[in-house]
């Protein structure tokens, strides 16, 4: 639970590790400007390890909402006071609602967020789906694919998992089998822009989906790759807007 917050401020905030980088400062204070609402600021809270999360709510009391970002999607949870029915499903948070009475209060925006970015360029054909990755944001993909009726298999470095396939397991055949593709590792962010995830590019045609939740470079070599071989391809842009537009609605609703 928050401290009792103070004053007529309000504040927002992203916790995460190593976000220098982050979208959501520059987009929350770019629509503060932009929206002339001059009560409301935006910090990173760039944390090392999550037990640093107490010190924020208590050094912070005017904080209302927050975003987490990697690595805390999913640890951040114990420290919260209860889940949004959504969040509770998915098993991961990206948005905290902080309440008068300094309740806390997890959500899930990513599952939504995805969700629109994608559903423009979805055809029938459409129906399956590889998730690389099984971090916090995989999770909100995972469901939003459920959602829409897409069947979908995760890809980890180690077969942690029943049912998961590994980098070397993907072959050209499952490449082919599986016209959706979404890249929800880090490989790929700035600075480290030469990284990509290891799969058989080449099997990739102009029926592929590539979906990228990186945003920062605008066109990873994830994307390039899929890219040369005429796929569709979306980065995390407009899925990282849908989700902080939809979070400051549960922040100030």
């Amino acid at each position: 639970m928050a401290k009792k917050r103070r004053e007529n401020m309000r504040e927002f905030g992203l916790i995460g590790k190593d976000i220098s980088y982050s979208f959501s400062k520059n987009y929350f204070s770019n629509k503060f400007n932009d929206e002339n609402i001059l009560d409301a600021t935006y910090k990173n809270f760039d944390i090392q390890t999550i037990h640093e999360f107490h010190d924020v709510l208590e050094s912070n009391s005017n904080l209302i909402g927050l975003n987490v970002t990697i690595p805390y999607k999913e640890s951040v949870i114990p420290y919260l006071d209860k889940l949004n029915k959504k969040a509770k499903k998915i098993g991961a948070v990206n948005t905290i609602k902080i309440t008068e009475k300094g309740k806390l209060i997890g959500y899930n925006t990513d599952c939504y967020g995805f969700k629109k970015a994608i559903k423009p360029h979805l055809k029938a054909k459409h129906k399956r789906a590889l998730i690389l990755g099984t971090g916090g944001a995989s999770k909100a993909i995972a469901f939003s694919l459920k959602q829409l009726n897409i069947d979908y298999q995760f890809v980890s470095r180690t077969p942690s998992k029943k049912g998961y396939l590994t980098y070397k397991s993907l072959t050209e055949n499952i490449i082919d089998t599986h016209l959706i593709i979404v890249n929800c590792t880090p490989l790929g962010t700035f600075p480290n822009v030469d990284d990509a995830p290891t799969i058989p590019y080449r099997a990739i045609s102009k029926n592929h989906i590539l979906f990228d939740l990186i945003y920062n470079p605008n066109e990873t070599v994830f994307l390039k790759k899929g890219k040369q071989n005429q796929a569709t391809t979306i980065n995390g842009y407009s899925m990282l807007i849908y989700q902080a537009e939809k979070a400051w609605k549960i922040w100030t609703k």
